[in-house]
Parts: C-alpha cells; structure tokens; sequence
C-alpha cells in the first residue's frame, strides 16, 4: 500500500454500562473487617461499590453492556463484526467471554476474542479494534471491558478488598470516521519488570477459583503518577495538541489521587473530569467505558469533544486514548 494512503480511524458511535445489584458501602464493609469509611474515602475517594451475585457472571454483565450499546446506537447484533472484551476475570479459561457473548447475541457472524491487560485493558481493546477497521478487516466492532473482580480479593485484607467492585461498558467503534474525528491517537506500554507488584496467584475468574489479587499499593501508585503523565503527553503531542485542547478526562477509576494529579498535570479543572471512583470503586477494565457511557448518557460529554482516557494496571501496562467523540 502506497505510504500516501491514510486510512480513516474509527468513530464511537456506542455506549453501554451495567453494573451488578448489590451495592456494599465502606461502612458496610468495616462491620466485616478492621476499616472504616473514612479510612477509605481519604486514601481513595471510595464511598461503595457494586458486587456481582452469582448470576452475575462476566458474560452476564458483559451481554447487558453491550446491549445497551447497541440500543445507543440503533444497531442489531447482526451489524456487528467483531467482539473483542477486556477482562481479567473471565468465567471460563476458553471459550472466551466474548464467543459467549456473541452466542448470547445471537450472532452467527464475524469474530470474538478476549484481551487481558489488567486495568488497561479498555485502552489495548480501543487501540486493536481501531487497527482492524483501520485495516478495513471489519466495519463496526463492539469493545466490551468487564470484571468481577471480587471473586478475585481476599476479603480479609483490607488494603485490598476495600478498593474493586464489579461491572460492565461497552463501546461501539465504526469505520470511516471523518478527518479530526474518531480514535485520533492511541498509545501503548508495558514493562514486565514490574509484574510483581500487582497481579492475581492463580487464574479465572470464578467463584471457586483459588486465585487471590496481591498488590504493592505504593509502588503502584508510584508508577502510575509517572507513566500516565507520559502516556497522556504522549497522545496529544503527536496530534500537536495540548490540556488545553482536552474537553473531558475520563480516566480509569482506581484512586482519586491518581486522578487528580493527572488532571493537575493537564491542567484542568475539577469539572472537566469524569468521575466515578466513589461510587463503581476500581473496576479494572470495566471503569473507562463505565465511566465514557454515564457521561454520554447524562449528556456532559457532547457531539465534538475531545476525550482524553488514560489507564495503568497490572503487567505493568499502560495507555492513553484521545478521542474526538
């Protein structure tokens, strides 16, 4: 192909949530363990989190999601080409989640296949369907980031346990966007040196796996201050863009600290940040397209915004999204 020809990058024209039934507060969880909600709120910006019963399954919640995104966008699962879902605690080794999904759909069509980058798995799941339509190897492809990890904490470590809930977003990305709009840039790392200070001890995630989260929580927070900053920096110097151009931050919901330092590097205020650590926890994959699909919904994030998504997770990987939605 002649280095002369761009190709179009991917538009969203989707948006999805679903977030499990049971809502636990940090008080709730200090008459379990030795905590309390202001422990939690002031180390990071928790307030509750939704846990998964266990109907609520990855497939389960990811299939609601994705749902709801079709809906958005007035589609049909037969529209759709592709699925590829980020998780890190699918219900089964293989099949994947997103072949279950695409038989719960009813779609005899295209493809589907899991993607497992922790945290950042929204962000590596965005960047490789924007690939295929860019490749012109599908029209529209559902990105679906889900999690229960709460099958996956020990419940009696409180610096851990206190901190994920459960849910499910899902995208729609179409080709042909138009010049300046769409998936503009999107930036990827990770660093296996550092795959130690965040991971699980074990696989799958059901509820009779063995398997345990384990966490340097200052380590973590550390690299995470450094590598988003450059990740974010990254995306919009090469569109020759910088905070001032961003409309909105919807950054993974891991810690408020975390997120408000990236905003204080980008320059922005308080209400230019999607927020909704408080109120979904860290919901690993699932945290951007939940927090993209509220502020869609409520009509913060409009026609024409440029939207900057940042995430880092266990691997260590990390990434960074711009967006002109």
């Amino acid at each position: 192909m002649s280095n002369s020809v761009t190709l179009a990058n991917a538009k969203l024209t989707g948006v999805g949530a679903y977030l499990p039934q049971k809502i636990v507060t940090n008080d709730e969880l200090a008459t379990r363990i030795d905590t309390s909600d202001e422990w939690i709120r002031t180390r990071t910006g928790i307030r509750q989190r939704h846990l998964a019963s266990e109907e609520e399954t990855s497939v389960f919640m990811a299939k609601k999601a994705a749902l709801a995104a079709l809906d958005y966008a007035q589609l049909k699962p037969e529209d759709i080409d592709g699925i590829i879902v980020a998780t890190s605690t699918p219900d089964q080794v293989f099949p994947s989640v997103a072949v279950r999904v695409q038989a719960e759909l009813g779609m005899t069509q295209g493809f589907g296949f899991d993607l497992s980058a922790a945290c950042s798995g929204f962000i590596f799941a965005l960047s490789t369907a924007n690939n295929f339509i860019k490749a012109r190897q599908a029209e529209r492809i559902l990105v679906i980031g889900v999690e229960v990890f709460s099958r996956l904490l020990d419940w009696s470590d409180r610096t851990t346990c206190v901190l994920f809930g459960d849910g499910a977003g899902a995208v729609i990305l179409e080709a042909n966007a138009k010049k300046g709009e769409g998936l503009l840039s999107t930036k990827l790392h990770s660093d296996g040196r550092y795959g130690d200070i965040l991971y699980v001890d074990g696989a799958a995630g059901n509820s009779d796996s063995k398997a345990k989260l384990k966490m340097n929580g200052r380590e973590v927070f550390r690299h995470a201050v450094t590598h988003l900053a450059d990740a974010v920096e990254e995306a919009l110097s090469e569109q020759g863009l910088t905070g001032a151009d961003i409309h909105w931050l919807v950054p993974h919901q891991a810690n408020q600290r975390i997120i408000d330092g990236v905003a204080r590097k980008l320059q922005l205020d308080a209400n230019q940040v999607v927020v909704t650590v408080d109120r979904h926890a860290n919901t690993s994959a699932a945290s951007i397209p939940l927090a993209l699909s509220e502020a869609v919904k409520d009509g913060r994030i409009k026609k024409g915004d440029l939207i900057l998504m940042e995430a880092l997770g266990g691997g260590l990987t990390w990434g960074s999204a711009l967006l002109r939605f």
